[in-house]
């Protein structure tokens, strides 16, 4: 599947929900993985503002590759962002959309990689 790099630049990136432990299958609760590096995934829906128009998108990425605070509204990097088109065939029905990834989140809220005190 072709993954097209999407690039973030001029745009203003924003936490609209915390990350959430992305299921592979939600009926059974099975927790979804990457395949090269066994981390559990996440995911985090990100408010994506641009040219005067927002959308939120989910963004996955790995647990481990996400850092500082991500708290509702806390200005984001995201490193690596690729969307990848995808299509699938569910009890006859034909659906399809388009899924992005990033390799890391960065939040860049002030002392965000900052150690918290004790």
């Amino acid at each position: 599947m072709r993954q097209i790099p999407v690039d973030t630049n001029g745009a203003t990136l924003m936490v609209a929900q915390p990350p959430q432990t992305k299921l592979r299958d939600k009926q059974n609760g099975v927790i979804a993985t990457d395949r090269v590096s066994g981390h559990t995934l996440m995911t985090v829906d990100v408010l994506f503002v641009m040219n005067g128009n927002a959308e939120v998108v989910s963004v996955t990425v790995a647990e481990p590759d996400i850092s500082g605070e991500l708290a509702m509204g806390t200005p984001v990097a995201l490193t690596g962002l690729v969307a990848t088109p995808w299509e699938n065939e569910f009890n006859g029905q034909k659906r399809h959309g388009i899924s992005f990834r990033a390799v890391a989140v960065t939040s860049l809220a002030a002392g965000a990689s900052k150690p918290k005190a004790a």
